[in-house]
């Protein structure tokens, strides 16, 4: 099949993808700071939220949508601030949460919000659409369909950097319940949570093009 490359290329390429999604970057440490704010239910909701858009991702780089970041520095600047904006309209939110809600986030989790969060800070990250275009290619046969080949490779890796999520995910939220009812720990969880959220959006617009995950 044109959409599918030599078999040793396809091992190489699940790999090198095992490796680096189990380096943490800031979708792992998005993840983990959800799942011990909020619980494992929440990190899992996260976890698919960020594969959602990172398949996104991996559509608009087979498409094309990465050459135009690599051509267009006005189209990668406002996407990529309008995802630092985000993660640091998160932080202030969790900061300014009222407490009541705050106590109550552990069992509460809006999964289709966080789900949403998710979805939306992978989305609007330029630099993951840029990885793909860069990362994809060395995996691909010059003989078959580009476009094929792009969007296999995409959700592959996609597929692999979600199972490592997930472990993260879980391991963080098997911490989360003895956060419970634990007041000094919820007060600090509080401005740990914002300060990364707002951390991660500082380091978003401030850092050149680089690898996403």
């Amino acid at each position: 099949m044109d959409f599918l490359p030599p078999l040793p290329l396809l091992i190489a390429f699940c790999g090198a993808s095992v490796l680096l999604a189990v380096t943490p970057g800031p979708a792992v440490f998005y993840i983990i700071t959800r799942s011990l704010a909020q619980g494992r239910r929440a990190g899992l909701a996260s976890v698919a939220g960020v594969a959602l858009g990172n398949l996104g991702n991996a559509l608009g780089a087979a498409l094309g949508l990465a050459a135009l970041f690599a051509i267009s520095s006005i189209a990668f600047t406002v996407v990529k601030y309008a995802g630092a904006a985000y993660l640091i309209y998160l932080g202030i939110k969790a900061l300014r949460r009222p407490a009541e809600v705050r106590d109550a986030a552990l069992g509460t989790a809006d999964t289709r919000r966080i789900f949403r969060d998710g979805f939306l800070v992978a989305l609007l990250n330029p630099k993951t659409a840029i990885f793909f275009a860069a990362f994809l290619p060395q995996f691909m046969s010059a003989h078959g369909s580009v476009v094929g080949q792009s969007l296999l490779l995409g959700a592959t890796f996609v597929a692999i950097a979600a199972l490592t999520d997930t472990i993260y995910a879980t391991a963080a939220g098997t911490i989360a319940p003895r956060l419970r009812g634990n007041k000094r720990a919820g007060a600090a969880g509080r401005y740990v949570t914002a300060s990364a959220f707002i951390g991660l959006g500082l380091f978003t617009a401030l850092s050149g093009s680089s690898r996403a995950k």
